[in-house]
């Protein structure tokens, strides 16, 4: 039945409407052609669409509008049929980004088991679900073996290979090409920001450590940033818009890109950071902005390491860190370079995590 409570009104090129609820909807009439779903417009087995855009003019407007049953149904001047639910057009249900939270104080990641994590389909939502919200977990009692990374495929996608190994061994070495393989401390970081798409996932498996020292560090990028924009947003937006190089090389490869450390996507949600002190290059000191990048710069370093900032803890032999390698930073203290420690790192992809969550959710897993 028609509901009167419901008023809409067809304007010139969208039509609008105020809901009983006390909502209203502006929808343009293009938008409600082109997202038909529809056998006619739509594959039904993929739900991809088959309707292009140009199929009607530009300036089209539906032949008749109303609402019946809480849906939209709308009758175009071809004689199409397009049927729109209500609850979706009201609620604006559209955007499928994940929320995520800050670290609490005293943060240190959640522990799940390893075996458990790639044969219990719960566990795994569970997990992966704590990892899209804080951008972290560790998997434990993983087999102290070299490779072991290559399982977690099943959970993580497939790993994502760089030019210089698919899986890094991370131990001193005197002929290795940077820090990671020094006993030096490394300072909060992520890894291959000389990548024009840096990976978007992080997994660090502890083989062995059983020397003193080298305590694991991790920071939450997108908390610091968060905070920096709210207390100097003249910085946050030097470095959202000023380009920096980064560059990684060894003696058969060599990897560079140029890219602002901060990057948010088209409502102003921060959704990456490119931090890494040592791959930064020079930048152009001739750039109209440099003056006001390195004092933001400057800061947002103090922010970086400060050990309020940080987690820190003790990676141990057969566990695996898992990082959202775009916004938590990872670094480590220095250690005694006599003993025992080896670690393993791999690089995965976000979306394909994500996917594998949503994957179990249409299972029922979730």
């Amino acid at each position: 039945m028609t509901d009167a409570n419901v008023r809409v009104t067809c304007g010139s090129d969208a039509v609008e409407i105020a809901w009983s609820c006390g909502s209203r909807s502006t929808l343009p009439y293009l938008w409600l052609r082109d997202n038909c779903d529809c056998s006619d417009c739509r594959i039904e087995q993929t739900s991809e669409k088959k309707f292009m855009l140009t199929e009607v003019p530009v300036d089209i407007a539906p032949a008749d509008v109303e609402i019946v049953d809480d849906c939209l149904r709308l009758v175009w001047p071809d004689g199409h049929r397009t049927r729109y639910g209500g609850a979706p057009l009201r609620q604006g249900s559209f955007d499928r980004n994940f929320e995520w939270s800050a670290w609490p104080a005293g943060f240190e990641p959640t522990r799940y088991s390893y075996r458990a994590f790639l044969s219990d389909d719960s566990l795994a939502a569970t997990a992966i679900s704590e990892f899209l919200e804080l951008g972290v977990v560790i998997l434990n009692e993983s087999p102290d073996v070299s490779g072991t990374l290559e399982h977690l495929a099943h959970r993580l996608g497939p790993i994502r290979e760089l030019l210089f190994d698919r899986i890094h061994d991370v131990k001193v070495d005197p002929a290795g090409y940077n820090v990671a393989h020094t006993p030096l401390p490394l300072p909060p970081h992520n890894d291959f920001a000389s990548y024009t798409w840096p990976p978007s996932v992080q997994a660090l498996h502890m083989l062995v450590n059983e020397t003193p020292g080298g305590e694991t560090i991790i920071v939450d990028g997108w908390s610091v940033l968060s905070t920096l924009r709210d207390e100097y947003p003249q910085h946050f937006e030097a470095l959202c818009t000023t380009p920096v190089p980064f560059r990684e090389f060894d003696d058969d490869n060599e990897t560079y890109a140029v890219a602002p450390m901060i990057r948010c996507d088209v409502d102003g949600r921060i959704v990456g950071l490119r931090f890494s002190n040592q791959l930064m290059q020079a930048i152009d000191p001739n750039h109209p902005g440099a003056g006001a990048f390195y004092r933001a710069y400057h800061e947002l370093c103090r922010r970086l390491t400060d050990p309020d900032a940080r987690s820190t803890f003790r990676l141990r032999g057969g566990e695996i860190l898992i990082v959202a390698a775009h916004r938590v930073l990872h670094g480590r203290e220095a250690f005694e370079a006599s003993g025992r420690r080896h670690l393993q790192d791999a690089y995965f992809e976000f979306d394909n995590v994500l996917n594998h969550l949503i994957v179990l959710r249409h299972k029922g897993v979730v």
